[in-house]
């Protein structure tokens, strides 16, 4: 027995990958950042609770700014740009009952352009992506005093939509996941280039790799990322085809933080 143990010991050495991590490039100190950042080829847009700066990606110089005047806007989380437009995951947090919506800006001007609501909905949702051909929104949920209808955060849901908003399938998050968002919940996702499914929780300075499951109705966790940003809403910028690069946020001192993974 020992010397087979021996053995496979030798054989699983060389299939030992090492793990990847986030490496800090840059690190732009700003007035307020407290909710997520997107990003486009030329620039960064930083998302708070009721406004959003654009800023540009070399020296983080402001060139464009939107603050909601309406008092209808209460909670938006994080961003997504498509074409000519940013797209932000919207909700009454912490207001309820939950209700949520997508509120889209013009990415030049940021001008408030469009929006869809989701309504009275079981979860606020927390972030937005567009990949093959549909919508893909989280809706968080909670296991502190922001939990609604009895709900904690086991109810948090990845729901997929159809271009034109019909819901076709939704999964739940695995227990890992949620033990480490907990008592929060998931506040940062998008695809990867790889087709993997990437998130973050509330505050860890982790990124989390899912896939959709063979079957069940639970995503599958694959690993976890240490990363410099800490949780909350985050984009990879897809303008660089050699380089993973990771935009995210840092609450404490307000950072946006630019990293590479490897």
């Amino acid at each position: 027995m020992y010397k087979i143990l021996i053995l496979l010991t030798g054989l699983t050495l060389p299939l030992t990958v090492q793990a990847q991590t986030a490496h800090e490039i840059q690190r732009f100190q700003l007035a307020e950042v407290k909710q997520g950042v997107a990003v486009d080829a030329e620039h960064f847009y930083v998302i708070n609770n009721t406004s959003i700066t654009k800023h540009t990606k070399a020296s983080a110089k402001q060139v464009a700014a939107w603050k909601d005047s309406t008092g209808l806007l209460k909670h938006l989380n994080s961003g997504i740009v498509i074409g000519n437009k940013l797209y932000c995951a919207h909700s009454n947090y912490p207001d309820k009952p939950m209700n949520s919506s997508i509120e889209i800006f013009d990415k030049t001007t940021l001008k408030h352009i469009d929006t869809h609501s989701f309504g009275l909905f079981p979860g606020s949702a927390t972030w937005i992506d567009f990949y093959q051909g549909h919508w893909w929104v989280a809706f968080a949920n909670y296991s502190d005093k922001n939990s609604d209808g009895g709900r904690d955060n086991r109810w948090t849901t990845l729901v997929k939509f159809t271009s034109q908003w019909q819901q076709v399938a939704s999964w739940a998050f695995p227990a890992l996941l949620l033990e480490a968002f907990s008592p929060k919940s998931t506040s940062g996702g998008t695809w990867g280039k790889d087709g993997l499914l990437y998130c973050t929780g509330h505050d860890k300075p982790e990124l989390y790799v899912l896939k959709l499951p063979s079957r069940g109705a639970t995503l599958e966790y694959i690993k976890k990322i240490p990363t410099i940003s800490e949780g909350q809403g985050f984009a990879f910028d897809r303008s660089h085809k050699s380089k993973w690069l990771q935009y995210g946020i840092t609450r404490t001192g307000n950072y946006v933080v630019v990293s590479e993974i490897k």
